[in-house]
């Protein structure tokens, strides 16, 4: 499946149906900069996972509050639009296939 990108209209609706990973991230945040093709990576080679970025600037800060992102990059893992789990920080193309792989078998 494609890599997705939502804000605060459409997030609700992105994340409504099955496994959905969420890398909420910043242009001026350099982990998230170097994260952010892992993730894209990453998302092509498990197709049968949603996974959409979420950029948080000025027009998007209700999502982030509402999930009390605080630091960035956070990865958020939702089933039928709940969230299951969430990371933060940079991750490496192997630890974030573990724990899709782990998420998905749960």
């Amino acid at each position: 499946m494609a890599l997705e990108h939502a804000n605060d209209a459409t997030f609700e609706s992105m994340v409504s149906d099955g496994l959905t990973l969420v890398d909420f991230w910043a242009p001026w945040c350099g982990p998230c900069r170097m994260f952010g093709p892992i993730f894209e990576s990453v998302s092509d080679q498990i197709p049968d996972v949603k996974f959409i970025k979420f950029e948080i600037d000025e027009s998007n800060r209700r999502t982030p509050a509402k999930f009390g992102i605080r630091s960035i990059p956070c990865v958020l893992a939702f089933r039928d639009g709940t969230v299951i789990e969430a990371r933060t920080g940079l991750m490496d193309a192997e630890t974030l296939m573990n724990w899709v792989k782990e998420i998905k078998g749960s």
